[in-house]
């Protein structure tokens, strides 16, 4: 075997970083730079893809949902991001443990590290940047919410994307999140999970969405590892 033992897969949103009410924030801006109109109602993130959110948006406000529209949204999205991202920093934090978490693996030859995110891109790398933590994960080998409605689909594509380093085996992959839909893409996938119930999804829900091992949070590096090469 040549090449690193497992590719592990980060959740960015309340698994490395949080800023509750920050996203809703900037849909509302892009919703009404794309359309010329106030968002009616909540905007639920929770976990899903930006595709998937997008589509309900649009829907729940009687807009076609095109491939046009979706961009149009999208692309408003990325922008309120960069034109408020000095903002970011002041009203996010990094989770307790993550950054020791993500020096940890980058350091360790068998493994290799990317995020698997329901962000787009741009937005994934501006979060991550604004704590400088961009540089612990490889972007190449990473999915984004914006490539697929289906979080499971990701999967595929990070795992291809990683073929120059060794076709990884599902039992070879670890996803690591904080959300059902993250256990439930892991499960589709039939990759290995690490759940951490650093988000609104509590310990029994991570559970019943059919999550194995669950931990409370980051700041337990010798668990985590644990958990990640048990998983």
């Amino acid at each position: 075997m040549t090449g690193p033992e497992l590719l592990v897969l980060w959740d960015v949103d309340n698994t490395l970083v949080t800023a509750r009410g920050f996203g809703k924030q900037m849909y509302r801006q892009a919703f009404a730079d794309a359309f010329g109109r106030e968002l009616d109602g909540a905007v639920d993130l929770g976990g899903r893809t930006e595709l998937d959110v997008i589509a309900e948006v649009l829907r729940g406000h009687g807009i076609e949902h095109t491939d046009e529209s979706s961009r149009l949204l999208a692309d408003a999205l990325a922008h309120s991001f960069h034109v408020r991202r000095d903002d970011y920093p002041v009203h996010a934090e990094v989770l307790p443990g993550a950054r020791e978490a993500l020096e940890h693996f980058a350091r360790d030859p068998r493994v290799h590290q990317g995020v698997l995110t329901a962000n787009l891109r741009s937005v994934a790398l501006l979060k991550l940047e604004a704590f400088g933590l961009e540089h612990l994960v490889d972007w190449d080998v990473s999915a984004f919410g914006d490539e697929h409605l289906d979080r499971a689909e990701l999967v595929t594509f990070a795992r291809e994307r990683a073929r120059h380093l060794r076709a990884f085996t599902p039992d070879e992959v670890v996803l690591i999140g904080d959300t059902p839909h993250d256990v439930r893409a892991a499960v589709t996938a039939g990759v290995r999970l690490v759940a951490v119930a650093t988000g609104r999804s509590s310990r029994q829900e991570l559970h019943r969405a059919g999550a194995r091992i669950v931990i409370d949070d980051l700041s337990d590096l010798e668990r985590l590892v644990g958990s990640v090469w048990a998983a």
